[in-house]
């Protein structure tokens, strides 16, 4: 019997290793896994790559993950927002490195990933500090950037409800980067607020396929 759902989520992170690819979804706050990635301080993994849309804001999640040390690098389309205050005192301490990636290429790259295709043109970015040392190409008359997928290890994400086989139903804009990043993940980490018996789901209003998903822990059991 398949069943995804986990409470030992300490035993899950353990599995991750030092220099992992993570993404974790989020746009500020809103759909921020912060659970799980308060649960990642505590297992420790370092030199860590981070793939988000922005470099954390609030005093919570991203933010702690960013002061433990754990994370050599971010990628994001926001290293500095409102309430985002600590990436800035890393980034100019040279404690952290940083790949600028514009919001709509951020979504664009990873869904490339999940999608299995193994480059993308897109016209963002030329003719940038964005462009440079990439390969450029015109098609149809208009300038293009060549951009690679962003592969991850593991995504953590963030979703309202889930089955015992993985599938997920969001709420509203908490949505945001969980679908797309589920699917470019090698592993997929899911903290939900309510667990459901199979079939309890309607299928219209699923939005992320169980398959794509590896494990399922309730808030309360982070």
């Amino acid at each position: 019997m398949i069943n995804k759902i986990t409470s030992d989520i300490e035993s899950v992170l353990k599995k991750i290793p030092d220099g992992s690819t993570i993404m974790t979804s989020g746009f500020g706050i809103t759909g921020q896994p912060i659970e799980l990635i308060e649960a990642l301080i505590d297992i420790g993994p370092r030199e860590l790559t981070l793939i988000n849309n922005n470099a954390a804001s609030g005093e919570r999640g991203l933010t702690k993950l960013l002061l433990s040390g754990l994370v050599k690098k971010i990628v994001c389309s926001f290293p500095k927002s409102a309430g985002s205050t600590v990436f800035s005192e890393l980034y100019n301490a040279g404690k952290i490195e940083l790949e600028l990636v514009p919001q709509g290429n951020l979504a664009c790259r990873i869904q490339a990933a999940g999608s299995g295709l193994g480059a993308v043109f897109t016209p963002t970015g030329y003719a940038t500090k964005i462009a440079e040392g990439k390969e450029t190409r015109k098609i149809n008359g208009k300038n293009y950037v060549l951009e690679y997928p962003l592969i991850a290890d593991y995504a953590l994400i963030y979703a309202d409800k889930a089955d015992r086989w993985g599938n997920l139903i969001y709420r509203k804009a908490a949505r945001n980067f969980g679908p797309i990043m589920a699917k470019a993940a090698t592993t997929t980490i899911v903290q939900v607020n309510e667990t459901v018996n199979l079939g309890e789901l309607d299928p219209e209003a699923i939005i992320t396929p169980g398959i794509f998903i590896q494990h399922v822990v309730k808030v309360s059991d982070i």
